[in-house]
């Protein structure tokens, strides 16, 4: 059976690395293009990232540069996770040159020439996917969902109020969840559950030897463990909005109403996630809130160990 048509937007950052990864191992899935911005480090490293981790996978999909910043404010990076290169220091073979044509362009060509809907993963700041459907609005009919990794409902990590792709440009996100698209939210408590540990490296490296399966792992024990989880471990953040669109069965979810603050101040980024309705807000998103963490990680170590 052939793949579901997706175009994947992202900033390659650690967790971004695996996320593509698991994209291009995974046959449920035809990616149309991979697209990137800026985020989790600056934009040339981020393009010349996604470029050789879809090379070294072996996936012939075009990658096309994008957004270096946000619909408004100032670009900040999270290098102090990722690493200045965004990999935490694990070097690769040079990728592809990217595609011809800007991200937001792209997106909008393959949504017009598409005769199915294609879903659109967003696991970065979302000023591609912003800018392309803002810029032609008719294009939302194309969509069939929207799978985004954002936001939390309780704290965040970039502020107390924020993740990090959501306070990285809460503009373009306020603009994906007013398009009257399907979301799928992915927030930090998910994420929280897909704990790399090092029992679970250790567990990956135990499914085989090929080159994309220990760069993987490479990457994964390149990034520390997290204080506030207990120093046991780093969350899996973008993986999960892939491995939702692969194995939908892990996870569980409920419809809830999602915006987001855009005022500037301690709150800015906060996304606003009302599970019960007491506002009485209809849902205009499905918000993933349990994960089957052992399955997730078995579902890593299966597909990561398929590719050379």
């Amino acid at each position: 059976m052939p793949g579901r048509p997706v175009i994947l937007d992202c900033d390659p950052g650690t967790d971004d690395a695996i996320a593509l990864m698991l994209a291009i191992a995974s046959p449920e899935l035809d990616i149309r293009a991979v697209t990137v911005s800026g985020g989790n480090v600056g934009l040339a490293r981020t393009l010349s990232n996604a470029a050789a981790l879809v090379t070294l996978s072996g996936g012939a999909v075009p990658v096309h540069g994008g957004a270096d910043r946000p619909l408004l404010g100032a670009f900040e990076d999270a290098a102090h996770v990722h690493g200045d290169d965004g990999l935490g220091g694990v070097a690769l073979p040079k990728g592809a040159p990217p595609a011809d044509g800007l991200a937001a362009d792209a997106i909008r060509s393959i949504l017009r020439a598409a005769g199915e809907t294609v879903t659109l993963i967003g696991i970065a700041p979302v000023t591609n996917l912003a800018l392309a459907l803002a810029t032609e609005p008719q294009l939302a009919a194309k969509v069939e969902q929207i799978v985004l990794m954002s936001g939390a409902w309780g704290q965040g990590n970039v502020t107390p109020s924020a993740e990090f792709n959501a306070f990285s440009d809460p503009e373009a996100l306020a603009i994906l969840l007013d398009v009257g698209r399907p979301i799928v939210l992915v927030p930090l408590e998910l994420t929280a559950q897909a704990l790399v540990t090092a029992e679970r490296i250790a567990m990956l490296r135990g499914r085989g030897s090929g080159r994309v399966l220990r760069t993987a792992c490479e990457i994964l024990a390149a990034v520390p463990f997290f204080p506030r989880l207990g120093g046991i471990g780093h969350p899996l953040h973008d993986p999960c909005a892939v491995a939702w669109m692969v194995r939908p069965g892990l996870f569980g979810g409920r419809a809830s109403h999602v915006r987001v603050e855009l005022s500037p101040g301690a709150s800015r980024g906060r996304t606003v996630i009302d599970r019960s309705h007491p506002g009485g807000q209809p849902a205009n998103a499905l918000v993933l809130e349990t994960l089957d963490a052992d399955g997730f990680f078995d579902l890593l170590g299966e597909r990561l160990a398929s590719l050379s």
